[in-house]
């Protein structure tokens, strides 16, 4: 069975000959790194993921997490795998050097990441979600609430989590009910019921830092009465340790199809003792604190879906070129030796269509996280705001299309294994299982196409669209051999075709009804999604055709008409099937928007 996590060769292509993260290196935040510096930083996730996380990956799915004795209780192993993930640096890496971090790129982190999420989604999402926690703590919170939680938090002593759904309200926030009234001594009192709420308990630190939300006596109705609290699991003395036990408990494990190994816990708040809530910021704007946390996860699951469906096409891949059955069709000796499956033409099927989801949606991951780089770092302040209206935009299409694509890249897998891949002696069922969380959670797939078409695509006037248009105009310029000009002639019509498409709908959204234009926003997104990835595959064909132009052997030129072999195939398999979608958009079809329940 393969330790590869992710293809190094792949990664090292995207960072340095498409991103040239390199370059990164020139801003006064990175001057002290250099490639070497990322290289032994991506080398070191690398090793502590395949040799910490991976190993119980399978373990913790068959051991799940129990609720005994009043306590979480789960395998060693993850604890040991968290304690190596902390002090390697890996929770503040992002962070300032006065932090305790390394200041890395978030291009630089997000690649580091993407091993451990292949390695084993579970444990890893206890440190993902504490380091969300705490950069909100970081960029909202008091002074007082920073020195009491923040380091703890970086360093790994105190994990944190994100409470926002309520069993009533799933990811409709507006209806949440959870409740916060004023004490005398400065915190609030905290009383309702919180559900799904990953991490939410567990012995692997010192405390917890649960941010909720909820509402003040007295709020406005809707969103815009949200507030959020830090709620810890331990109260904290005046030492700043934890101290009494908070009223927020434990009121059972809820048992998934998939990442089994991270505990998704029901929480009551105040219901037998008082629960302690600090608030961060202001009053009722605890929705637009949220949504820092809620957006850096929403790339996260894009991301992992990306890492764990790129882990089931390297265990495919490798099956594929070690299982021998069958013969060429030509080949009529039935004493003749069996082949490589990876020799007949449907199984390259298989696994051409695998890398083409799983690098594409790679490269989109690593753009995004590019992006926030050039936010938070470029030395132009109008090339700060691009990134930032950029990031806006594409964030539903990262969070989305690749947790709609690592699933059926899962499912690709377990078909090249045949009856095996279906069973859990092999290892590509868990990635299914593991996978098939991500179009749910962070706000389903639906509700993120009802964000793009809603919302993102309309911001600032249409802005962001513009710039978004712009960058693919440059890569299609860029495009010099005629395979790459072929495959930017198909992708220009088709954004051309998508432009007319979005100004139908963008009328509809306007002037008639607003219910039946967004009716089929799941359709605008994937038909974004597919050609936001053609693009990242003509920026890839691009740089391989330029790279195959210097003469490469061996290895180095396999891997570059292994890309170009693959944006091929997204060009001719893929891309042409969103002509249905743009018919669905353009006559604005009602066969589910007219559908009534009664009809069923």
């Amino acid at each position: 069975m393969t330790d590869t996590l992710l293809n190094r060769r792949d990664l090292d292509f995207q960072l340095y000959e498409v991103l040239d993260t390199a370059s990164l290196c020139d801003r006064e935040r990175f001057t002290e790194h250099s490639r070497e510096t990322f290289n032994a930083v991506i080398e070191t996730a690398d090793r502590i993921a395949r040799e910490k996380f991976a190993p119980h990956n399978a373990l913790a799915d068959q051991d799940e997490p129990r609720f005994e004795d009043g306590k979480v209780t789960m395998r060693a192993e993850v604890k040991e795998a968290m304690d190596a993930y902390s002090e390697a640096g890996f929770i503040a890496g992002r962070y300032d050097y006065e932090l305790g971090g390394m200041q890395l790129p978030e291009t630089v982190m997000t690649a580091c990441n993407g091993f451990f999420m292949a390695a084993n989604p579970s444990t890893s999402g206890y440190p993902f979600l504490t380091t969300a926690a705490a950069n909100v703590i970081r960029i909202f919170g008091s002074e007082q609430q920073q020195a009491l939680y923040l380091q703890p938090m970086l360093e790994g002593r105190f994990t944190g989590t994100m409470a926002l759904t309520e069993p009533q309200a799933g990811s409709s926030l507006a209806d949440i009910r959870t409740t916060a009234v004023p004490a005398e001594q400065g915190h609030y009192l905290i009383k309702g019921a919180k559900i799904y709420i990953s991490g939410g308990e567990h012995e692997l630190s010192d405390n917890i830092v649960n941010l909720v939300l909820a509402r003040v006596r007295g709020a406005p109705e809707g969103v815009k009465g949200i507030s959020m609290f830090i709620v810890p699991k331990y109260r904290l003395n005046e030492q700043g340790e934890p101290g009494d036990r908070n009223g927020i408990e434990l009121a059972g494990l809820i048992h998934k199809l998939g990442y089994r190994g991270t505990t998704s816990t029901a929480l009551s708040l105040g219901s037998d003792r008082e629960c302690h809530g600090y608030l961060v910021g202001e009053e009722n704007q605890g929705l637009k604190y949220m949504f820092q946390m809620m957006n850096e996860a929403r790339l996260g699951v894009g991301f992992g879906a990306t890492a764990i469906g790129y882990r089931g096409y390297m265990h495919s891949l490798e099956y594929a070129r070690d299982r021998r059955q069958g013969r060429h069709p030509s080949d009529k000796d039935p004493s003749s030796q069996p082949v490589p499956i990876i020799e007949h033409a449907d199984v390259r099927r298989m696994l051409l269509a695998q890398k083409s989801y799983v690098e594409g949606a790679f490269a989109l991951c690593m753009y995004g996280a590019r992006l926030v780089d050039d936010h938070n770092t470029h030395p132009d302040e109008k090339r700060r705001h691009e990134a930032r209206q950029l990031l806006d935009l594409l964030t539903p299409v990262i969070k989305a299309w690749p947790s709609e694509y690592g699933p059926k890249a899962n499912d690709l897998a377990i078909q090249v294994y045949g009856g095996a891949g279906y069973t859990r002696e092999y290892p590509v069922e868990q990635c299914w299982r593991d996978n098939r969380l991500n179009p749910i959670h962070e706000g389903t797939n639906g509700i993120q196409a009802m964000d793009l078409l809603g919302r993102k695509v309309w911001q600032g006037g249409g802005e962001a669209i513009q710039l978004l248009f712009g960058a693919i105009q440059q890569d299609l310029q860029n495009a010099e051999t005629e395979q790459c000009k072929q495959w930017a002639y198909s992708l220009s019509e088709t954004l051309q075709q998508a432009g007319q498409v979005t100004q139908v709908l963008g009328k509809a959204l306007g002037e008639e009804s607003p219910e039946k234009a967004l009716a089929n926003a799941s359709v605008y997104l994937r038909l974004f999604g597919h050609i936001v990835i053609a693009w990242m595959w003509l920026r890839q064909a691009n740089v391989a055709e330029a790279r195959l132009t210097e003469n490469p052997q061996g290895s180095e030129a396999n891997f570059y008409q292994g890309k170009l072999q693959a944006a091929k195939y997204f060009f001719h398999w893929e891309l042409p099937t969103v002509a249905q979608d743009l018919v669905i958009l353009r006559n604005m079809d009602d066969s589910c928007f007219g559908m009534k329940d009664e009809w069923f």
